[in-house]
């Protein structure tokens, strides 16, 4: 159906939002970024070296301090601490492990419980080290409303909410009806809601790895920026790093460089880089404010497969990402990937479809940067070179918090000790690797295009996402 002379004009209105948009995420411009450390000149020794200096890696390397305070711990980053995903993402915390319940129930049934519960620990321990460090980032533990926006949605949320309950997982998860969501945030689209009341913070995501940077400088980790680690081989009972200006030799080496290449080539296989964008509006003003509610600040996602994220900032702009989830072929990540006009064109008109009432508000940032997933969507782990080496990778968007989990899972791999970690299956086996181009752009292709065409026919997925949820590939969360 061609688009009537309103629906254009209101298309134009949409547009004319971004006219002031800058090209550069909201989280970096904050006047509180610190300056980078210098780069690495000289060859350095060391007991720990952390390569990758966004939230894995930071919390790898102050996690390894306070285990150990007499440990040396020595950190590289390729550019600027938390410049890519740690300081570009929604700024949402969630206590999954998992990528979401959903996905997590589907692919580790048996151990559901224990991985919640560590889940919700870690969440616990983030929010502890962020007030033990003094870490101004914003921290609200206001919790997440996955939101339904068509009938067929409010349906799945509450038999998903029935079933959590009669599985023993729905503590401190409420359903809300439409009237009961619409009273915590009210758009004319929102049909139903799952509220985690305790489950999920909102802070800001580069004042977090900022102010983990600041800690582990205080505790005595060097940290050196603008040193991109080259190469990773065997060094006598070690490892040996090489930067452009210089090299570190060091008896354990754990690897937090996710979507970029990792070290170890092996590893390369199992994650693809898929491109994720947000918008960010100025501040609402007290009446535009009034006139959405959101007096309790959740977070909020919607339920479809193409899903959006959405959230207030402490000084009360609305961001709003996702939808679009973009993979180059042959999975390139470059710098002109960052921003897509097309997509913040889209993502304009889905805000003012969900709150009609801001029309006139303006957005002030656009932005984009890389994700890397993997086939079951959560983080993985391994080792290499006899347990020298140590990662975690595949978050899948989904790292702010599990992070730090992951980085106890390297420190434990890496010390060679038995946890609770380290013997869970989630740790213990890998995803499926991507099979190379390609395939591997096709069978992506192939998936979007299936995913938006169920969001469009009632949540039906055809016979190709069939096959992808029994090959234990499906799109679960």
């Amino acid at each position: 159906m061609a688009p009537s002379a309103m629906s254009r004009g209101r298309d134009n209105n949409w547009i004319a939002s971004l006219s002031d948009a800058r090209p550069v995420a909201y989280w970096l411009e904050d006047p509180g970024k610190p300056h980078p450390e210098p780069a690495l000149t000289r060859t350095e020794t060391c007991d720990l070296l952390v390569v990758g200096g966004g939230y894995s890696g930071l919390w790898t390397a102050l996690n390894a301090k306070e285990r150990d305070p007499q440990r040396d711990v020595v950190l590289l980053e390729g550019r600027e601490v938390g410049w890519a995903a740690s300081g570009r993402n929604g700024g949402f915390c969630a206590a999954s492990l998992t990528h979401g319940l959903p996905n997590g129930l589907a692919r580790w049934p048996n151990e559901i419980g224990r991985l919640e519960e560590l889940g919700r620990r870690n969440l616990d321990e983030i929010e502890a080290a962020i007030a033990r460090h003094g870490i101004d980032c914003d921290f609200e533990r206001s919790g997440e409303i996955d939101v339904a926006t068509e009938t067929y949605q409010a349906w799945e949320l509450r038999d998903w909410h029935r079933e959590l309950e009669e599985k023993g997982l729905a503590d401190g998860i409420e359903f809300l009806d439409a009237d009961a969501v619409r009273e915590q945030v009210n758009s004319p689209t929102f049909e139903a809601g799952l509220w985690d009341r305790r489950g999920v913070a909102m802070l800001h995501p580069a004042k977090l790895a900022w102010g983990l940077k600041q800690a582990c400088v205080a505790l005595g980790v060097r940290v050196y920026e603008h040193t991109p680690a080259l190469s990773l081989t065997r060094y006598g009972g070690g490892m040996a790093v090489r930067t452009p200006y210089g090299s570190v030799r060091a008896r354990r080496v754990a690897l937090g460089t996710n979507i970029f290449p990792s070290l170890l080539r092996r590893v390369r296989s199992y994650t693809v880089p898929v491109y994720d964008y947000a918008l960010m509006t100025e501040p609402l003003s007290t009446d535009q404010l009034a006139s959405i509610g959101w007096k309790n600040r959740q977070g909020l996602g919607d339920s479809a497969n193409q899903f959006h994220y959405f959230r207030l900032s402490a000084d009360n702009r609305i961001l709003w990402g996702g939808y679009d989830a973009i993979h180059h072929y042959g999975g390139r990540v470059r710098a002109e990937y960052d921003n897509r006009p097309e997509t913040y064109a889209k993502l304009a008109g889905h805000f003012f479809r969900c709150f009609p009432q801001l029309e006139g508000v303006r957005f002030s940032h656009a932005w984009g940067g890389a994700i890397d997933t993997c086939s079951r969507f959560s983080a993985f782990f391994g080792t290499g070179h006899q347990g020298r080496v140590a990662y975690a990778a595949g978050y899948t968007g989904l790292g702010v918090g599990a992070t730090r989990f992951g980085a106890d899972v390297m420190l434990d791999l890496l010390d060679g000790a038995d946890t609770e970690r380290t013997r869970l299956e989630m740790v213990r086996k890998k995803p499926l690797p991507f099979p190379p181009e390609p395939f591997a752009w096709t069978g992506i292709a192939l998936t979007k295009w299936s995913l938006a065409r169920a969001d469009a026919h009632g949540g039906r997925r055809n016979l190709w996402l069939r096959a992808m949820d029994r090959l234990g590939l499906g799109f679960d969360s």
